[in-house]
C-alpha cells in the first residue's frame, strides 16, 4: 500500500553516504525531497541528479533538503558523488525496504525481460512530515523544475 498525499511519511533509517544513519525524521520543519532512482552512473539517474545539483541552492532557499535513495551499495555512492560533484547526501537502500514501503519497487519490463527494480519516483514531504505531493513513473526532462514550482508555489 503505497503512502499517499496528505498522509505521514513513513519513517525509515538508511547509511548515507557521508558516512551516518539518517531518518528521515531528523529532518522535521523542513521540506524533503525524496527521490528514489534506479542506479548510480546511468545515464537518466545522472541526469536527474545533476539537475538538483544545479538547482541545490534554490532547495536551500526554500527550506528544502534533497535525499536520492537506491539500491547502490554506498562506495558506489561515493564514486557516483565524486564524479559529478553533488551536493546532497545519497542513501543505501540495498534490501529495498524502503522503496516498498512507498511502493517503488516494482516488477519492471524492458527488452522482453521482466525484473524488479525502482520505478523513478519522487515524494515531497512537508515540514510536518507529510506527504505534499507525489511524482510516480518519472520523466527526467524538466522534473526538477516541476518539483521547485510545486515547492514554490505551495509550501512557501
Amino acid at each position: 500500500m503505497s503512502p499517499e498525499v496528505g498522509q505521514s511519511a513513513p519513517d525509515f533509517t538508511l547509511p548515507a553516504s557521508d558516512g551516518t544513519r539518517i531518518s528521515l525524521s531528523d529532518f522535521k520543519g523542513k521540506n524533503v525531497v525524496l527521490y528514489f532512482y534506479p542506479k548510480d552512473m546511468t545515464p537518466g539517474c545522472t541526469t536527474e541528479a545533476c539537475d538538483f545539483r544545479d538547482r541545490y541552492e534554490r532547495f536551500q532557499e526554500l527550506n528544502t533538503v534533497i535525499l536520492g535513495v537506491s539500491p547502490d551499495p554506498l562506495n558506489r555512492h561515493e564514486k557516483f558523488i565524486d564524479k559529478h560533484d553533488l551536493p546532497f547526501i545519497l542513501l543505501s537502500d540495498e534490501n529495498h525496504g524502503v522503496a516498498k514501503q512507498f511502493d517503488v519497487y516494482k516488477l519492471k519490463k524492458n527488452f522482453g525481460k521482466e525484473y524488479y527494480g525502482i520505478e523513478r519516483s519522487t515524494f515531497l514531504i512537508n515540514p510536518e512530515g507529510q506527504i505534499a505531493e507525489e511524482w510516480h513513473k518519472v520523466r527526467v526532462k524538466n522534473h526538477v523544475d516541476e518539483v521547485l514550482d510545486y515547492i514554490e508555489n505551495n509550501l512557501t
